[in-house]
């Protein structure tokens, strides 16, 4: 990763993202971006090729997934919920999560630690 993105990307402050450009996609994989990098929290961007997810995992925090392109599976405590483009989804701290690529599919990650 870029070494201004890992500074906390202040190179990006004050000007106007447009996230679906931020991340290509890239056949057979996962592609990450992280935009803001604080104590507090971080904000990402993620592309998933077709069929390529994250495996079930917990976190300590409760994360919201913001869906701008495509389709994906998130999988919540065992329970899947289907998101498209424009849709989101909060995960629950401490229960366990996944993310399935139903279709190509972009998403932004915020992460409050707090």
């Amino acid at each position: 990763m870029d070494n201004a993105v890992e500074s906390g990307a202040g190179y990006l402050k004050g000007q106007v993202l447009v996230f679906q450009e931020m991340v290509e996609y890239q056949e057979g994989a996962v592609v990450s971006r992280e935009i803001i990098k604080g104590e507090k929290g971080t904000v990402t961007i993620f592309s998933f090729d077709r069929g390529q997810g994250l495996s079930e995992h917990t976190a300590p925090f409760d994360a919201l997934v913001q869906v701008i392109d495509g389709e994906a599976e998130v999988r919540i405590s065992g329970k899947p919920h289907r998101l498209k483009a424009g849709e989101a989804i909060i995960m629950p701290a401490n229960q366990p999560h996944s993310l399935h690529a139903v279709e190509k599919f972009k998403m932004v990650l915020t992460l409050i630690r707090a």
